[in-house]
């Protein structure tokens, strides 16, 4: 179950956050609570407590988890965990915004499975600012390659995502922030004003703080919320 008083905290922490970057008069950040290896209730909690957005690292976990779910009209169900291209097809189905797509090669596959009825799909670009050979990610230097991405408009695409890294360099970590934000303006500069990228989905547990304060609009949290997971 959620953490209420965890919550709060850091619901506080990211308004400090947004003061010290004086972002007070933007959109509200958005939490994405991460319940990969929590029950059904976990999600069921959270939303209870005013979060509209879960992530799953999974296909598997979701499939068995999101069926013994109450109805929840407002839940966005969001894949944040890498995708292999033979289940794309079962992400689709299960989610409703595929938040990991890290290769030219699985955004064509999944533009073309999110077709009807799945014409309303919403997803974001994963980028591996840190340049980290053990994380996913298109190449942040590969424009090209994203404009590409960004040409197939069934994927819906409405922002870019990265994965800080594991640092504690608070400088290395906002720059791997700092290089995604400044890869949206970038990519902007080609797309037509109703095309505008306006989602920074960075910053988790240990770095949201500083994500927030470069600029993202989605944080993934889960152990702040949920405390640690069983191993």
């Amino acid at each position: 179950m959620i953490d209420l008083d965890a919550l709060k905290s850091v619901q506080e922490r990211i308004e400090a956050a947004r003061a010290r970057a004086n972002r007070e008069h933007e959109a509200p950040v958005q939490i994405v609570a991460i319940t990969k290896t929590f029950p059904a209730s976990a999600i069921e909690s959270a939303y209870s407590a005013g979060i509209e957005n879960i992530g799953e690292n999974r296909i598997q976990e979701a499939s068995q988890k999101f069926p013994h779910l109450a109805e929840l009209p407002r839940l966005t169900k969001r894949l944040v965990g890498h995708l292999q291209s033979n289940k794309a097809g079962k992400a689709v189905d299960l989610f409703d915004s595929i938040d990991s797509i890290d290769s030219l090669k699985l955004a064509r596959r999944l533009s073309m499975l999110m077709a009807e009825p799945h014409s309303n799909y919403e997803s974001l670009l994963q980028v591996n600012t840190g340049q980290d050979s053990a994380k996913h990610g298109f190449h942040p230097e590969n424009i090209e390659t994203l404009l590409e991405a960004l040409e197939l408009k069934n994927l819906g695409v409405k922002g870019l995502m990265t994965i800080g890294v594991f640092t504690r360099d608070e400088t290395t970590t906002r720059k791997t922030f700092q290089k995604l934000r400044q890869i949206k303006g970038r990519l902007n500069k080609h797309l037509p004003e109703e095309d505008q990228l306006t989602e920074l989905s960075m910053g988790m547990s240990s770095d949201y703080e500083i994500a927030v304060e470069e600029g993202s609009t989605m944080l993934r949290i889960g152990t702040a919320l949920f405390g640690e997971r069983k191993r």
